[in-house]
């Protein structure tokens, strides 16, 4: 995706910031500059923000990182954009035409932290502030970024592992639908670390949600003695509790993230828990955190230690605190 022309990242920038006016009360047009409030009647002083990630799209999650960056944004008058690539390099070129933009602050996920040290760089150079959320809890410091808003997935992996033994589990399939992705070989390494049973992982195509139901299918069927399938995102999960029904086998389903139609699966007793590390907090955070750098100096952590976002377990037992919402779409 590069500009010009427009891609069709930056298409979704547009239809993304007129939804966001239409949601949030008193918006003053995320993403525009034609706006009374906005740039032109101000002198040219709005800030300017971009969100960079590498979500995928049609994906539920990066929705509710959008939606906390557009309330932080909206509350703090910020021009945001946002933009995606689930491929780095797409991901730095994205980067590099916000500097070129000569944007105000970047926050950024860092799913491939050597495909993004090179832009980060020329962002500083630039005198561009960039933040960290999502993924990269692990390189943000040394990448040279000012903050970082996640989960630390090991310790999130670990509890999940944890949390098999309290189930007596016994062998554990972890589906991971993006091959190198740090945060989710993190979490599967986590899980095989504290877990007291047999973990093995399964790459899935992420891209097709068929080839994921057919793929953990043919894995189950193949090996019986799976009794506990953990995957990587709520659309995953749906699928393998499918996978689980078409090849009558005996696992459980459990996974990282959470979603309106994840917690009714929760409800349902399809899926045995979510771990939620509140994906609108983070991009809320984000945003919110690069205005108050400009405008106070100020930095969360001190610049020195990450703000947990996560891990927080959804079960049948507590999945009634956050139904109402996910409902309402930032959950």
């Amino acid at each position: 995706m590069k500009t010009p022309p427009p891609s069709p990242a930056h298409a979704r920038v547009a239809t993304l910031a007129a939804a966001a006016c239409l949601l949030l009360a008193g918006c003053s047009g995320v993403g525009a500059t034609d706006d009374a409030s906005g740039a032109d009647t101000a002198g040219g002083s709005r800030m300017k923000v971009a969100l960079i990630t590498h979500g995928g799209e049609g994906d539920a999650f990066w929705e509710l990182v959008q939606k906390g960056a557009q309330a932080a944004a909206a509350k703090d008058d910020i021009d945001l954009t946002y933009a995606n690539d689930d491929d780095p390099a797409g991901q730095a070129s994205l980067m590099r035409d916000a500097i070129r933009q000569k944007v105000d602050g970047i926050a950024v996920t860092l799913a491939k932290p050597t495909a993004m040290a090179a832009p980060v760089t020329e962002a500083r150079r630039a005198g561009i502030p960039v933040v960290g959320l999502n993924s990269g809890i692990d390189d943000w410091k040394s990448a040279g970024l000012l903050e970082y808003f996640g989960q630390d997935e090991s310790v999130a992996g670990r509890a999940v592992g944890d949390k098999l033994d309290d189930l007596k589990a016994k062998h554990a399939l972890c589906v991971i639908h993006e091959r190198g992705n740090v945060a989710l070989e993190a979490r599967c390494a986590g899980v095989k670390k504290a877990f007291g049973g047999e973990t093995d992982n399964l790459y899935v195509d992420g891209t097709d949600m068929d080839a994921v139901t057919a793929t953990v299918q043919a894995r189950l069927a193949q090996n019986p003695a799976i009794d506990e399938v953990v995957t990587n995102g709520a659309q995953f999960a749906l699928a393998a509790v499918k996978s689980v029904e078409q090849a009558r086998a005996k696992a459980r389903v459990a996974t990282f993230d959470l979603n309106k139609d994840l917690v009714q699966a929760v409800r349902d007793g399809d899926v045995q828990f979510a771990v939620d590390q509140q994906p609108y907090l983070q991009g809320y955070l984000a945003v919110d955190s690069l205005w108050l750098y400009r405008h106070n100096g100020n930095t969360f952590g001190g610049g020195e230690a990450p703000v947990l976002t996560g891990p927080a377990f959804v079960t049948k037992a507590n999945v009634a605190s956050v139904a109402r919402f996910a409902a309402g779409g930032t959950r």
